[in-house]
This record gives structure tokens, C-alpha cells and sequence, in this order.
């Protein structure tokens, strides 16, 4: 597969929205009959456009009421040493998002605990101690404005 037309979008703009939908109802939405539109699914799947199909699952309802976001300075930017802290942020569950960065710091965290009590015992015994980290920036988030898994795709139908 190596370009989308106007149907692979719309199939992965309808999926994005509900991964629930059945193979028949996403032919009916992007027009097309059955059987190509599961070969369609198919070879998004295997060409790696489509990784997965998740449950968006409310935090707060499962008890996970704090969102911090936390930049990490790392003591020294090498290769082994910045692959040892990716390990170790890969091992901690608190840890939903971890991204590289440009400026200062090396990574930013995004972190879930059920409270501040919860998020204060994981930084001072946790992330401060994740190896070759020299010092954590927190910002807490008091509220979301916009929150999503779905991606822009626009800019694949020019």
C-alpha cells in the first residue's frame, strides 16, 4: 500500500471515531460493498496504518483523578544511559505517554495517579530515582479542554 484514495481515509476517519463498527455498517458509511471493505481494513492493518483498536476508558471513573505532566532533565544525554531511563519509564504503569523533547529537558512524562498523595510518593521515591534523571519540572493539568485519540488525516486528502 502506497497511497491512500478517498476510501482508506474515510476508513480510517470512521474507525478512529468507532472501532466498533461493524464491517458492515463501515461499508455502508464509506460506500463500498463488504467484501472490499474488509480488504480494504485489512491492508491498512497490515501495512501498519491501523496498530490496534482500543476502549477509551475514563480516568476519573477509575479512580485516576491526577494528570501531571512531568519534564525530565537528564544528567547526561548518551546512548546507553538515555536507553537505560527508557526501559525503566516503559516498566512504570503511572506512566501513559513519555515523549522526547526539544529545549530544555530530555522527556516529557505524562503521568495518572489516583491523588496528589498518590503522584507526590511516586515522584520523591520513583521518577526522581529513574536512572541518569538530574531533575523533574511538574505541571498539573486542571482540566481538559480537548482530549482524543482520533488524528488529523486532512492533510493525506490534498
Amino acid at each position: 500500500m502506497t497511497k491512500l484514495d478517498r476510501y482508506d481515509l474515510q476508513i480510517l476517519a470512521e474507525l478512529q471515531a468507532d472501532a466498533r463498527l461493524t464491517n458492515a455498517e463501515l461499508a455502508q458509511r464509506v460506500g463500498l460493498s463488504a467484501a472490499p471493505c474488509w480488504r480494504r481494513v485489512r491492508a491498512l492493518e497490515e501495512a501498519g496504518y491501523i496498530k490496534g483498536y482500543h476502549a477509551e476508558i475514563d480516568r476519573h471513573k477509575i479512580g485516576l483523578g491526577v494528570l501531571a505532566f512531568v519534564r525530565v532533565d537528564a544528567d547526561k544525554n548518551t546512548g546507553e544511559r538515555t536507553r537505560e531511563m527508557e526501559e525503566a519509564i516503559r516498566r512504570i504503569p503511572e506512566i501513559v505517554s513519555c515523549h522526547y523533547i526539544s529545549g530544555a529537558g530530555t522527556f516529557e512524562l505524562q503521568v495518572v495517579t489516583p491523588d496528589l498523595e498518590a503522584f507526590s510518593q511516586l515522584a520523591r521515591k520513583v521518577l526522581i530515582n529513574l536512572p541518569n534523571v538530574k531533575d523533574l519540572h511538574t505541571s498539573f493539568s486542571l482540566g481538559e479542554v480537548k482530549a482524543g485519540a482520533s488524528w488529523p488525516l486532512g492533510h493525506l486528502a490534498r
